[in-house]
């Protein structure tokens, strides 16, 4: 198949509309935060879901489009980081906080400063996504945690202590997997994190009585993840030295 010439006008208006597409992200931000505060949280998280299919796709096709080359004065990567800080951070927070999702009082508070902060950190890190495609330190999943508080119910002390732990762990150096372009088992990571999206988006529709097994099969994806992810940052490097 014969390559696109990176001068084309065609080709760099393609790729204009893909940073535009990506932007859409920081609209989605501002609808999370007007829909938590509204209290619709379920409206919230289906918006979250637009923004994480938005982020899973527009990576793949800014690379097929190749817009580092035809557009080399535009820095597509801080973009992404930007809508990434608003939809993974700062917009779950507020839906955590609005919704009455944490504790009450200046302990709360903290608690929701910490992830902000903590991600602020991490997307300034150079080395936040390693050359081999992962994520180092927890990647602000923080998107995936307020919807796992709604959809479970979880009391502001669980959601307290998982905000807890999860900031900690943005500074520990284990390897995340990055489902769209870690090589390792890359099939089966796209695969499962398409089920996890269709599990999400199924849970959404049963709200506020999600189905026991629906949550079964999203959380088997959790573990999945985190064990694949711990399994490439500490066996793997071990096996090869041996």
């Amino acid at each position: 198949m014969r390559e696109p010439f990176v001068g084309s006008t065609r080709l760099r208006l393609a790729g204009f509309a893909l940073h535009a597409y990506t932007a859409s992200g920081t609209v989605l931000a501002l609808l999370i935060v007007i829909a938590a505060i509204d209290g619709n949280a379920v409206r919230a998280l289906w918006l979250g879901l637009a923004a994480l299919v938005i982020d899973g796709t527009d990576g793949m096709i800014a690379r097929r489009l190749r817009v580092k080359e035809t557009i080399p004065w535009f820095d597509g990567a801080m973009l992404d980081n930007i809508v990434d800080y608003l939809t993974y951070a700062f917009a779950p927070i507020v839906l955590l906080w609005s919704g009455d999702y944490l504790p009450h009082g200046a302990y709360g508070a903290v608690l929701a400063a910490l992830p902000l902060l903590a991600s602020s950190y991490q997307f300034c890190r150079v080395d936040a996504k390693t050359d081999d495609h992962f994520f180092l330190g927890f990647p602000s999943y923080w998107n995936v945690v307020a919807f796992y508080v709604v959809v479970l119910g979880l009391s502001p002390t669980t959601t307290g202590i998982i905000l807890l732990v999860c900031s900690v762990l943005v500074f520990v150096p284990v390897k995340y997997v990055y489902p769209s372009r870690t090589k390792a088992f890359r099939s089966m990571n796209l695969l499962t994190t398409a089920i996890w999206l269709a599990a999400y988006a199924l849970l959404l529709t049963q709200m506020p009585d999600p189905n026991a097994v629906v949550i079964g099969i999203s959380l088997a994806y959790l573990g999945y993840y985190a064990a694949l992810s711990l399994y490439l940052t500490f066996w793997v490097p071990r096996r090869k030295v041996a």
